[in-house]
């Protein structure tokens, strides 16, 4: 026996779609630029409303192969990023030991609480050497840390065996984030 379609299933099938779903025009290259100092930057002059910087940053994206775009339903184009559109610009801390959260404010206002899906990291600047953190913000996108941040940071960090290893660190959310191994800090 035939299976019957319902008057539901009927409508699923035969109604078209609301509307097309076409992909934003592209535009190119913006003319935006963010500094390594988080400044934003059109055409070579500083764009100094904050709510309009705030705005691109919510529209930001960041794409497969590192470039960043700003995104929107009918436009696209690039923009340049020199090292991270963020900075974490203020800490948050709550509990202490293994039950620590640390979160940071950005320089956006958007609030990212160190975790597996937000992780810490620390990199080394290649011209210094100096310790450069990071952490992720959402899409493949990161803030770094103002010193003023890392040293906070590095102020509520402690001595963990992690592996075999002895490492300086701190936990959040329940994972523990090294900013080091102590026998590199000798």
């Amino acid at each position: 026996m035939p299976s019957r379609q319902t008057e539901a299933e009927d409508q699923l099938v035969c109604d078209p779609p609301a509307q097309s779903v076409e992909a934003p025009e592209d535009h190119g290259d913006l003319g935006i630029r963010i500094d390594r100092s988080g400044r934003w930057y059109y055409h070579g002059s500083p764009i100094h409303r904050k709510d309009m910087v705030c705005l691109f940053a919510s529209m930001l994206m960041r794409r497969a192969d590192g470039s960043y775009w700003l995104v929107t339903d009918d436009e696209t184009g690039r923009i340049e990023v020199e090292d991270v559109p963020f900075l974490a610009v203020e800490l948050f801390t709550g509990g202490g030991g293994r039950d620590m959260m640390v979160s940071f404010r950005t320089n956006m206002d958007e609030l990212v609480t160190v975790d597996a899906r937000h992780p810490l990291r620390v990199a080394e600047d290649p011209r210094t050497g100096e310790p450069v953190p990071y952490v992720l913000v959402r899409d493949g996108m990161e803030a770094r840390l103002t010193r003023s941040v890392y040293y906070e940071l590095v102020a509520i960090g402690f001595e963990e065996k992690v592996g075999g290893d002895q490492l300086y660190g701190l936990w959040s959310s329940g994972t523990f984030f090294s900013l080091g191994r102590l026998a590199d800090l000798d």
